[in-house]
């Protein structure tokens, strides 16, 4: 049976990190998981969770650019993706461009809420509202999942309702809603990073 070797920690603000040192490639696969899901959202401000996924691309503090810009120069792919239970976030990338990938994670973690006013917002939710309408409203049986979701998780399970939300809530979400949702659940004792890949351990 294969084992892979990790080291873990947790570093004095409260993030989780494994580290997975893998020389084959001259590369670095960087995943932070925020350990917080739709299930963590309140019955009438669905969707939120996935909402902030998307916001989470559209600059901090110190980088008030589209994220995908920096790490995309130097060969990188990037995406990420929210369940029930948690939201991640994902860069593979050149081994010599852990530094910027990190710094980048950092900032949004940390300063995301100085970047975020009503025009990005309104951006984003119309782009989860479109993602929903494509997904379910809009596909042959789209509706399936969402019809059989509350009939096996019934309401107030938090569960019952998808991941993507409804189009009620993402329409009666405000500004200020996803800025309490980020200060609540987006800190780095509630994360976890896992850094997998060829890199200096010093």
């Amino acid at each position: 049976m294969y084992t892979v070797e990790y080291e873990k920690f947790v570093l004095e603000n409260g993030l989780n990190v494994i580290l997975h040192e893998d020389k084959t490639l001259p590369l670095i696969a960087v995943n932070v998981w925020y350990h917080v899901g739709s299930k963590n959202e309140e019955i009438g401000k669905t969707g939120f969770a996935h909402l902030f996924e998307h916001m989470m691309f559209e600059g901090s503090k110190n980088h008030r650019h589209d994220y995908f810009d920096p790490l995309q120069k130097v060969g990188a792919s990037i995406n990420g993706s929210t369940t029930s239970d948690r939201t991640n976030y994902w860069e593979n990338i050149p081994s010599n461009s852990l530094e910027l990938a990190l710094w980048l994670e950092a900032d949004r973690m940390g300063f995301l809420l100085e970047a975020i006013d009503q025009k990005r917002f309104d951006t984003e939710r119309e782009i989860v509202k479109n993602e929903r309408r494509q997904s379910y409203e809009n596909r042959p049986y789209g509706q399936a999942q969402l019809e059989l979701q509350p009939l096996i998780f019934p309401s107030p399970h938090p569960y019952s309702w998808p991941v993507i939300g409804s189009q009620a809530d993402l329409n009666a979400a405000s500004l200020e809603d996803v800025k309490s949702f980020y200060s609540k659940f987006y800190s780095a004792s509630n994360a976890s990073l896992t850094i997998a890949g060829k890199y200096d351990k010093n």
